[in-house]
């Protein structure tokens, strides 16, 4: 037997080790996200925890792990052969393990009915996926942030459901999805969309141990574990076993554990005064708090259940997308908590004096006495002293490139126009929400057929019946198949699904953009037009050239909001090497085309057009008009911004932008009503 690293060798990360235990004790709980850098031992805590849950009963030759004892749960095929009388048999399995790749298609993800069987034999055939394997068990998704996003909204709605409802070509098939969903992510790879994240029932940040002694220990572990598995797991098994049990005595106790009015109240007004949106994170916060004091071996939740469940719950809902500020932290949760128990106290006690008054008065109801005492209430949740949103510039370390410049803070966002050119009118197939595109591989959504004599890859069984359908009665035979079909009707299914595209951000940072507080609107232009990217999920870049190089301060990543912190740390100053820029601009769009041919790619360029700086003999304008002329050459689209003022514009930007072939926007075209979104259009949605 193959044994993983054991859950309770883990050193630290108690939070993430704390939310994984509660979805196992209460899977209702709907899941958990585990955000943090590479090497934390989010994959490994995920594994470990499959390796303490006990084994389930199943019906023995089901697919999809079916309860014996749940009937309002079975599959389709289970239900049918109860219906016939037929006795289900039993067994037991161990607690299923299931890995999602990234690259999973949603036929993968919810199976598929296999056409095969549906044309020769006319019989339903349903071929299990993902969400069959994993049903009563774990489904592990490493780096969910990179799966497409409508596989994610399936994941997410199977796990709200706890069913997988699959229609196909006029066949549907049903089964029960019920299954502990952890995700996992590295937030520099980019983010979820609120929409998605907030599915995730409970969230963890998790970071690497600081502590040299706690380093030295993780050390150790793992070498011992690499150097003995079942040794160095027997050691453990102990406390794995105890985790088990006390995993298993939870459950039992769940269904006693009680809550008060005032709990729900508590938690009502924590979550208003948050500011979170929906009532998703009420319910979480409630099931959490019962999970954990199940497992805890109480029956009753406390505030530090609560205060737990809070911490787990609220830290992904904080904030509407990456870069939004977040106006309120979770620092003083737990005086929130107290202060939102007195009030509530306070309010009961107010309620009891009213209906025990003496007079003609009406009573008050708790709502009314709740509403009389809003403001006042307001001034006592509301957290010590306000917080600052003001950037607050950095101070740059003696080695770090830019010593020596002048930070310059980002100016007024805006929401920028479109760019119209024609960069969307390309057929691509990769992923990403700006652009929908035909697709020829067998991932999207299918909206038509076509016709595919001898090819019945993707085969579209509808459109193929439809075509076979009028030869049946010629065809058919005593014993013969329910259903013939020539290779010359076969259709083939036409998909779609949104193309990717990759935004390279290229900021002129020398002093000549310094004057006018130029720099500083460059950089609000930057963060309106990465507001834009994140939403249409692009991969973006950033470069910045100033003094005598060009450096990429940040690669192609769909981490908008890492864009967003190096973009507040670039000073300006120096010389203006804009051929250098252009030439490391080039050479990362060249170097990300290889490595993903399915990108379309588009350079966004900041400056005056003034180029100081040459990396040859050639005078600097030209040099720099030459490497433009590489773009056009390449198919690289590009779109230049003219930073200038209109009154000094000596025509620099607009000759290169000639050279680029490229439109030329001034900033002031930019904020322009008439101009919507500058990037949205040079990447415009184009409907196949």
């Amino acid at each position: 037997m193959r044994h993983v690293f054991p859950f309770t060798a883990i050193v630290d990360q108690d939070l993430m080790r704390r939310a994984l235990v509660l979805n196992a004790v209460y899977p209702q709980i709907g899941g958990v996200l585990i955000r943090g850098e590479r090497g934390t031992a989010k994959s490994t805590a995920a594994r470990a925890l499959a390796a303490l849950l006990p084994e389930i009963t199943v019906v023995a030759d089901c697919p999809f792990s079916c309860d014996p004892d749940q009937p309002a749960t079975w599959c389709t095929s289970c239900r049918e052969r109860a219906a016939a009388g037929e006795e289900l048999p039993r067994a037991t399995r161990r607690t299923p393990f299931v890995d999602l790749p990234v690259s999973a298609t949603e036929d993968r993800v919810v199976g598929t009915l296999d056409i095969e069987k549906a044309i020769q034999e006319g019989v339903r055939h349903f071929e299990p996926g993902v969400l069959a394997a994993a049903n009563r068990g774990i489904l592990y998704v490493d780096e969910v942030n990179l799966l497409d996003d409508h596989v994610v909204d399936i994941l997410l709605d199977a796990a709200a459901m706890g069913v997988n409802i699959v229609e196909r070509e006029g066949i549907s098939f049903s089964h029960p999805a019920r299954f502990i969903l952890v995700g996992t992510m590295n937030p520099e790879e980019g983010d979820l969309r609120p929409q998605l994240l907030d599915r995730f029932a409970l969230c963890v940040d998790v970071h690497g141990v600081r502590d040299p002694d706690q380093r030295i220990l993780i050390i150790e572990r793992n070498l011992a574990f690499e150097s003995d598995p079942e040794g160095f797991y027997a050691e453990w098994e102990p406390r794995e076993r105890a985790l088990s049990r006390q995993i298993v005595e939870a459950r039992a106790r769940l269904p006693q554990v009680r809550y008060t009015q005032a709990d729900l109240s508590v938690i009502a007004t924590l979550t208003a005064e948050l500011q979170v949106d929906g009532h998703r994170p009420d319910l979480v916060i409630l099931k959490t708090a019962r999970a954990n004091a199940a497992f805890e071996g109480r029956i009753r939740i406390t505030d530090q259940d609560i205060l737990l469940a809070s911490e787990l719950a609220l830290p992904h809902r904080l904030k509407r997308h990456p870069l939004q500020p977040v106006e309120t932290t979770l620092d003083d949760l737990g005086q929130r908590l107290e202060e939102a128990r007195s009030r509530v106290a306070e309010e009961e006690e107010a309620m009891e004096l009213a209906e025990d008054s003496e007079g003609g008065g009406e009573k008050k109801t708790l709502g009314e006495t709740r509403a009389e005492g809003e403001e006042e209430g307001n001034r006592r949740l509301k957290p010590p002293g306000e917080p600052s949103h003001q950037a607050i510039p950095r101070q740059p370390s003696s080695g770090e490139w830019w010593e020596g410049g002048q930070e310059v803070l980002p100016g007024e966002t805006f929401v920028p126009r479109p760019l119209e050119t024609p960069l969307d009118r390309m057929t691509r197939m990769g992923t990403g929400r700006r652009t929908r595109t035909r697709t020829e591989q067998r991932r999207g959504r299918y909206i038509r057929a076509r016709p595919s004599p001898e090819d019945p890859s993707d085969l579209a069984f509808d459109a193929t019946l439809r075509a076979a359908a009028p030869y049946q009665r010629r065809r058919r035979r005593p014993g013969g198949p329910a259903l013939s079909v020539r290779p010359s009707e076969y259709h083939r299914k036409v998909r779609v699904r949104r193309a990717g595209n990759l935004i390279l951000f290229v900021v002129d940072a020398s002093w000549s953009m310094a004057v006018a507080e130029r720099m500083e609107a460059t950089k609000g232009a930057v963060m309106s037009l990465l507001a834009d990217a994140y939403q249409h999920r692009d991969r973006v870049g950033l470069i910045v050239f100033q003094k005598n190089d060009a450096r990429l301060i940040l690669p192609p990543t769909n981490s908008v909001e890492r864009a967003q912190e190096r973009l507040r740390d670039i000073p300006v100053g120096g010389k203006t090497p804009l051929s250098a820029g252009l030439q490391l601009a080039y050479e990362v769009i060249t170097r990300e085309q290889r490595k993903h041919p399915d990108l379309m790619p588009l350079m966004v360029l900041l400056t005056d057009g003034a180029g100081n700086v040459s990396m040859t003999d050639l005078p600097p304008q030209e040099e720099a008009h030459r490497i433009a002329d590489l773009f056009p050459q390449a198919g690289i689209r590009s779109v230049v911004i003219n930073m200038e003022h209109k009154a000094f514009d000596q025509g620099y930007a607009q000759a290169l932008a000639d050279h680029l072939q490229a439109p030329c926007y001034t900033l002031d075209q930019l904020h322009a009503e008439a101009l919507l979104a500058t990037v949205r259009g040079e990447l415009a949605e184009k409907a196949v």
